[in-house]
């Protein structure tokens, strides 16, 4: 697949012995990846929870908030000190958007320049803005990728045309709305040459020089493919839909987040 992604991963990658992966078309001609479980929950869960952490709460600042967590005399405290969202659908959310960003990553050229959920004050609520936003700014031209992410438990048209909605009204806006909260990320981090690489993109865009590509993802049960086949509108140029088919999604969220939380 030459459009927005490259091959899946092969089997010496977790995410590769852990899916399946096939190419294929929706109806309205959106070229479509679909994912399917492989039996190799166990891979995917071990690949994917140290990335959750690091997504929701630095290394070195989970060490400070696991201290604190031993140093508490009243274990009936109440304050919230988990980094990671307690609220089953919060849960969901996260996962996909995590997952979608790591795949992603795997099958392109693009960086994650941030992990935003590191920035949500209140974990148990969804963070507004750009589920994922992957940049690629050595391109030519530089090339940006918006991604949306859905999970449901049950998946259904809606789901999908929710998806494909909310990356044309990103289209629409023209710049990804998180694009500022990014750059000013980075600035915060000391990270000034990637934050003005991001802030040009500004530029970039106003000049035609910039390439911005959207990506859709779909995590449910094994039907999930059937609804993005038959549902994707096809109002974007460069549109890519992915679909994510598991077994049993929502225990394979509970556990990884249960396995976060036994860390702490």
């Amino acid at each position: 697949m030459k459009h927005i992604i490259n091959k899946h991963p092969n089997d010496t990658h977790p995410l590769g012995k852990s899916l399946q992966s096939n190419d294929t078309t929706t109806t309205s001609g959106v070229i479509h990846r679909e994912l399917l479980d492989a039996k190799h929950t166990e891979v995917l869960l071990r690949y994917m929870v140290p990335i959750m952490q690091e997504h929701h709460i630095s290394s070195e600042k989970l060490e400070k908030r696991k201290k604190l967590l031993k140093s508490l005399k009243n274990p009936n405290i109440p304050l919230t000190l988990s980094p990671y969202p307690r609220n089953s659908t919060t849960q969901k959310g996260n996962f996909a958007e995590i997952f979608l960003a790591e795949y992603l990553q795997s099958t392109t050229d693009t960086q994650l320049p941030i992990y935003r959920l590191r920035y949500n004050p209140n974990p148990d609520q969804s963070m507004k803005g750009d589920d994922v936003l992957l940049f690629d700014l050595d391109s030519k031209p530089a090339r940006i990728i918006v991604g949306e992410a859905k999970f449901r438990k049950i998946p259904s048209g809606e789901a999908v045309v929710e998806t494909t909605e909310g990356l044309v009204r990103s289209y629409n806006i023209g710049l990804p709305i998180s694009l500022m909260f990014v750059a000013e990320r980075l600035f915060e981090e000391g990270n000034e040459e990637l934050g003005n690489k991001v802030m040009e993109c500004v530029i970039l865009f106003a000049s035609d020089k910039l390439k911005i590509e959207y990506v859709g993802l779909l995590m449910s049960n094994k039907n999930s493919r059937n609804h993005v086949n038959r549902h994707t509108t096809n109002e974007l140029r460069h549109l890519l839909m992915i679909s994510l088919g598991m077994e049993n999604p929502e225990s394979i969220v509970k556990d990884a987040f249960d396995r976060l939380e036994a860390e702490l």
